[in-house]
Order: structure tokens, then C-alpha cells, then sequence
């Protein structure tokens, strides 16, 4: 039984607004996310079927199932603590139960794990996209023959212009293998024989072999380059991958501002790394943003991508010291958060 948003709502513990209205970074054209935890109906939870984790469509109205939760928390998820200490303001439902669940427990110098790998991550992330917007595939797909090259005269020369030269058709090739030699073919031509040709369909992954009579004529040699046509079909179908994916308007922000990232990925990248800080130096998720317009800057791509990079790094040492400052625990108590989760579950399920 696959469950519904509808199907949980009974059930829900926990419900907020979550994403930039949370973080005190919405805009008017800002989206309402909202995450919440709910807890299985008796007979589901006892049964086989546990479902983690329900979601709409677009995946910004998430609940995560109360033991999943907690888990994540026990994981230190960016994400999962970050609704653990929603402020009060965009709280639309806290049971009674969630009391028992204390965001302190959760904190510790493993945080700087977590949060700094995942916003090293987001960085990573935003210069891949980089390289996504200032090199567009284009859509025609390329063949095997785009990467196939001709040896002659101590030189090479693309398989099509070779054919071209000589006004014949692939489809009349013959190749063999050579020995010993990785990806390089002997080619013959016959019009009248019936050769393999070097494909057969253009998505073919690799060229095709022809069987040759000893007396046939010799044409030249033909080296395929395989790795570099694999490479291509894989950034070929990532790059339009992210295209059908890819939010437009949020692309198009990109665009207009011209830094060639993306920017509100590097606002949450900063935006996690100062939550860090706070953890480290305060003892405590501030999921509210006292430096908007710090922030919304470089949504706004007034920086370029060299220049965050530099005060990522500036930003990473610095938190990596207040980590190693702080008197939080080296690591979580997780058996404290089971009993709150076997305490809680006991008062759902009870007769």
C-alpha cells in the first residue's frame, strides 16, 4: 500500500513551513515548502509494508516517518535539523509528543562533518553546473562516425570527409581487427559485397566487424575513438537530462546575472556553513538568517564564482577552529533519542 500525503495526515506529529520562508530568505516569487513527520497507522507499522518517507510530485511538501526521523537526526542531516529547530513562527502543528524530542541531543562536533561536507558538495555542484551553461550540447546527437579517423600519409583524417573525398557510403565498408593494436581497424569498400558497413543504427555503441576474403583490396586504416565517444554519450545525456529537469526560471536567473553559476544553490551553500558557525559557536541551529542581504547578494550573483570559492574556504577554516573550541560532545548519545522514540511510540500505539 503506497501512502499518500492524504493518507498520513491523521497521523502527522510535526508540520512546518519550510525553505526560504523558514530561513528568512523568501522573495515574491518564493514557493511555500512544507516538511512535517507523521507515524504510521498501527496495523502498517506492525506489519511489512514501512513506508519512510511521503511526498508530493515536486517533492517541496515532504513528511518523514517518526523512526526515520530520528534516525537522520542521529545522522546529523543538515535538512532533518534544520526542521527539528524550525522557528516558532512557521510552525503550523507540534504535537504534544514532540516535546520529548530535544534538538541538543543532536549537536555535536560531528556537525562539522555534515554540514561542511554537504555545502563543499553544493560548491562542487554549482561549478559542474557552470560547466553545464557556458558549454551547451548541442541537441543532434553525434555518432560513432563523428569519432572514427582515417591513418593516412602519417596523418588522420575524420571518417566522413575520408568518404567524402572518395563519394562512398559507410554502409560499403568492411572492417577487421588488427592484432595487438586496441580500437584499429583495417578498412575495405566493395559496393557490391555485403559488408557490415561501420554502423548499422546511429546509437550504435561500437563499430561492426565484416567478413573479408583474402584476395580484397587494402583501402587504409581506421582508429575509433571509443573512449572519448563513451565520454561524449555520457555528458551528452546528463546535459539534457538536467535541460528537461532544470527549473527554468531559476535558470534563466542565472543567465541575466551572468556569473555562470548557480546562484541560489551558492546562497545555500553559504547559508549552511554560517548555520555551522552558529552550531559551533552558540550551541544551536539558527535556521532564521540574520544576514538576509548578505545572502539574497549573492542569490543575486553580485559576486563571482571565484571570489565565493575564496570566502568558502576562508569560512570552512574557520568554522573547522570553532569546532574544535567548542564544548560540545566529540559525538550524539544515540540510545537517548531511541528511548524518546520507543516512549513516544508506546503512547501512539497503546490499547
Amino acid at each position: 500500500m503506497k501512502l499518500t500525503i492524504e493518507d498520513i495526515k491523521p497521523y502527522l506529529l510535526f508540520e512546518s513551513i519550510a525553505g526560504s520562508r523558514s530561513h528568512n530568505l523568501a522573495t515574491e516569487t518564493s514557493d511555500t515548502d512544507i516538511k512535517g513527520v507523521f507515524y504510521l497507522p498501527k496495523d502498517l507499522f506492525y506489519g511489512l509494508e514501512y513506508t519512510p518517507q511521503v511526498s508530493n510530485e515536486t517533492n517541496d511538501i515532504v513528511y518523514y516517518e517518526l523512526g526515520r526521523f530520528i534516525e537522520l537526526l542521529c545522522a546529523s542531516n543538515p535538512n532533518i535539523l534544520e526542521l527539528l529547530n524550525s522557528p516558532e513562527h512557521v510552525v503550523i502543528y507540534r504535537h504534544p509528543l514532540m516535546s520529548l524530542i530535544k534538538p541538543e541531543w543532536f549537536l555535536s562536533k560531528t556537525c562539522v562533518q555534515t554540514f561542511v561536507h554537504y555545502a563543499q558538495g553544493q560548491i562542487k555542484k554549482a561549478q559542474g553546473l557552470n560547466k553545464k551553461i557556458v558549454n551547451p550540447v548541442e541537441k543532434k546527437l553525434k555518432t560513432i562516425l563523428d569519432f572514427c579517423y582515417v591513418i593516412e600519409d602519417g596523418k588522420t583524417i575524420s571518417i566522413n570527409a575520408w568518404l567524402e573525398n572518395r563519394d562512398w557510403k559507410q554502409e560499403h565498408i568492411g572492417l577487421t581487427k588488427l592484432t595487438h593494436a586496441q580500437d584499429i581497424y583495417a578498412i575495405y569498400y566493395d559496393d557490391k559485397m555485403p559488408y557490415q558497413g561501420i554502423i548499422k543504427k546511429e546509437n550504435a555503441n561500437d563499430v561492426l566487424l565484416s567478413s573479408i576474403s583474402k584476395t580484397a583490396k587494402l583501402e587504409g586504416y581506421l582508429s575509433f575513438n571509443k573512449e572519448g565517444y563513451s565520454a561524449y554519450c555520457k555528458q551528452y545525456h546528463e546535459y539534457w537530462q538536467w535541460v528537461e529537469q532544470r527549473n527554468d526560471v531559476r535558470y534563466q536567473q542565472n543567465i541575466d546575472h551572468g556569473r555562470s553559476y548557480d546562484s541560489k544553490n551558492m546562497m545555500h551553500t553559504f547559508r549552511l556553513l554560517y548555520i555551522a558557525l552558529g552550531i559551533a559557536q552558540e550551541g544551536k541551529v539558527k535556521v532564521w538568517c540574520d544576514n538576509r542581504d548578505e545572502l539574497l547578494a549573492i542569490k543575486a550573483g553580485q559576486f563571482s564564482y571565484d571570489e565565493l570559492l575564496e570566502r568558502s574556504e576562508i569560512l570552512i577554516k574557520t568554522i573547522k577552529s570553532a569546532f574544535q573550541l567548542s564544548l560540545l560532545p566529540d559525538e550524539i548519545e544515540p540510545s537517548i533519542a531511541e528511548v524518546a522514540l520507543i516512549n513516544i511510540r508506546k503512547e501512539l500505539y497503546k490499547e
